[in-house]
């Protein structure tokens, strides 16, 4: 009778373990349906790595002049918002281009939808006319979000309708962008009459526990837009750690490359990450060198 008991006791133990064990190993919502934020924002997702999902809002509306260079959306003016599905929800952050008497409003809407502000800053210098950069962040229902957001910036001039097809195929790309890789040291890809290459950090960024995956905005981002005669406009910005700040700024200094802002995007990553933000005209293979230079005093992810 005792031996009964005890075979008893320890299978019932052995229910509860497996009881707690499926509970605590409960799949993380890993849908890929992103329909209704499709919906939501009017317009297609593109899958990014990390089971991210981006939307870009290009500011085609607005004509923006640095140092004589008139500036395409995509090599500063492309506001964005990715989304991750974590529990049963989403997580999403985003930068937003805006004129700056479109700030106060679509603040005031996306406080009001839970949709929170991180960081609100310029991105570049001497710009005509003036642009800023609203940081955010939101967690919860993906669809509630993506409703918040889309009513924010339909008070701002921003295109909300579906996205113009792309240009057909016409003249080649006026930069090498062979060369500038093998001067970067990555290789990029060609959006929009801009060379972009995306170059992520060696380590986790988290954020609240949750990893934020670099094509949630953590990998630095550098665009060669081309200005005639193997010149470029190039601006982005590098993703950095406290001690890489400095040594960041001499080697872009060394490469004849300004700094134009140096600040964070978010309030709760870890490690803390710095932004900073450059501007340069010149020879874009130049330019690249000048480029890896400062990569090279970062935690870069090296393919």
């Amino acid at each position: 009778m005792a031996h009964r008991m005890s075979v008893a006791f320890v299978e019932i133990t052995a229910t509860i373990a497996v009881t707690f064990t499926v509970v605590a190993q409960a799949p993380t919502n890993t849908s890929n349906d992103w329909s209704a934020v499709e919906q939501a924002l009017g317009r297609k997702g593109g899958m990014q790595p990390g089971e991210v999902i981006k939307f870009g809002f290009p500011r085609g509306d607005m004509q923006v002049i640095v140092n004589g260079v008139t500036v395409k959306p995509t090599l500063a003016l492309g506001s964005w918002v990715a989304f991750k599905r974590v529990g049963k929800g989403a997580m999403m952050m985003g930068d937003l281009v805006l004129a700056e008497e479109e700030v106060g409003p679509v603040m005031a809407k996306l406080q009001a939808g839970g949709v929170e502000q991180t960081a609100l800053h310029n991105h570049v210098l001497l710009e005509s006319p003036r642009v800023m950069y609203m940081h955010i962040t939101a967690h919860g229902d993906p669809t509630k979000i993506a409703t918040t957001i889309h009513d924010a910036l339909a008070g701002t001039k921003t295109p909300l309708g579906p996205p113009a097809a792309p240009a057909p195929a016409g003249s080649p790309f006026e930069l090498d962008t062979a060369v500038i890789a093998t001067a970067l040291g990555v290789a990029g890809r060609v959006n929009g009459g801009v060379y972009q290459v995306s170059v992520p950090r060696s380590e986790r960024i988290m954020e609240g526990g949750m990893e934020v995956p670099p094509s949630m905005g953590m990998a630095t981002a550098i665009n060669f837009q081309p200005t005639g005669g193997g010149k470029a406009a190039i601006t982005g910005d590098f993703v950095l750690t406290g001690p890489e700040v400095n040594p960041v700024i001499r080697a872009l200094q060394g490469g004849g490359i300004a700094v134009t802002a140096v600040h964070s995007h978010m309030l709760n990553e870890s490690p803390r990450l710095f932004f900073m933000h450059f501007w340069a005209t010149g020879d874009a293979v130049a330019l690249a060198a000048g480029l890896r230079a400062a990569l090279d005093k970062t935690h870069w992810k090296k393919p």
